[in-house]
């Protein structure tokens, strides 16, 4: 596969993850009011619609800055543009690192679009388990989280260089 077709292919990843996370969201918001939510494996997941003015998880979500929304979409910038080049520079070939950013990169589009137009994220999808719960979160951020883990799976299990050509000899 060219350069080309594999920079494509990491755009398509990226664009599906957009889309999916606006489709979402807007189905959410279309159909539940802010704090409603419905049930589907009681006890342990629902869908509810939050608007999380906060970061990943509600982080700083309570802070009352004047700047944190500015804040937010600042480092929701500054991190799209070292995805973006790392992107591009992983990208003569179709691998587990340009996946995973193609996946960080249409997350974070996903979450700075609701931040840009509406200053808040809307997240979705709640989990419990037991007396435990998971702060609510939606499409972008589990691709986000996604890609993180392959980024990180693929710097702790990835072949050196010398022990690549070894197997193919």
């Amino acid at each position: 596969m060219s350069a080309k077709q594999a920079r494509g292919f990491n755009l398509f990843i990226a664009a599906a993850v957009l889309v999916l996370d606006r489709v979402t969201k807007w189905i959410v918001a279309a159909r539940l009011s802010q704090h409603d939510g419905i049930t589907v494996i009681p006890h342990f997941f629902r869908i509810v619609h939050v608007e999380n003015p906060g970061a990943a998880f509600g982080l700083f979500a309570e802070s009352s800055s004047h700047f944190r929304l500015s804040l937010l979409i600042l480092f929701s910038l500054l991190a799209l543009a070292i995805v973006g080049v790392l992107l591009w520079r992983n990208s003569h070939s179709v691998s587990a690192t340009g996946a995973a950013l193609s996946l960080i990169l249409g997350g974070a589009l996903g979450n700075l679009w609701d931040r840009v137009i509406a200053g808040h994220v809307t997240d979705f999808l709640e989990f419990h388990v037991g007396s435990y719960y998971w702060p609510s979160f939606n499409v972008a951020d589990s691709a986000i989280v996604v890609g993180a883990l392959l980024l990180v799976g693929d710097i702790l299990f990835a072949k050196a260089p010398a022990q690549q050509k070894s197997h193919v000899n």
